[in-house]
């Protein structure tokens, strides 16, 4: 006489960060360099910052994201833009680029973060010295003649 066993179904949960664009479809995730120019002056100083996204393939993850530039200095910018739906054949903004004056002399650390939502997805930082003379320039001008 033969038993029948019941059948219980088997549920697997997997804990852990949910799967990014890049993890299910195997492209890979740019990054962001961010530059600035110049990168030593004296006040009042008008720097460049440049964030360039490198690398990876245009996922729709990185299609339009919000910016946010945190200058070192107490002030922040924020820009977000109003793009239309993301396809196949939409290629994204790699380059992000703004202006910001610097009054007071000291070394600062400019972020830039891009953002989905509430989501941080990629973010840089460069640094900059306003009206910081290094040892090196130091000596330069003192053996001139």
């Amino acid at each position: 006489m033969r038993r029948l066993l019941p059948v219980v179904p088997l549920v697997l949960v997997a804990l852990g960060a949910p799967a990014t664009a890049a993890d299910r479809s195997g492209a890979s995730s740019p990054h962001l360099d961010v530059r600035a120019t110049p990168r030593s002056a004296f006040p009042p100083a008008m720097v460049l910052v440049t964030g360039q996204l490198v690398g990876g393939d245009d996922l729709e993850e990185f299609y339009c994201p919000a910016l946010e530039w945190d200058w070192g200095d107490g002030g922040r910018s924020v820009q977000e833009s109003d793009c239309p739906p993301f396809d196949v054949d939409t290629r994204m903004a790699r380059r992000f680029s703004s202006r910001h004056a610097f009054h007071e002399p000291g070394y600062y650390e400019i972020r830039l973060t891009l953002r989905r939502g509430d989501r941080r997805i990629a973010a840089g930082v460069v640094a900059v010295s306003v009206g910081i003379v290094q040892d090196q320039e130091v000596k330069a001008w003192a053996s001139l003649p």
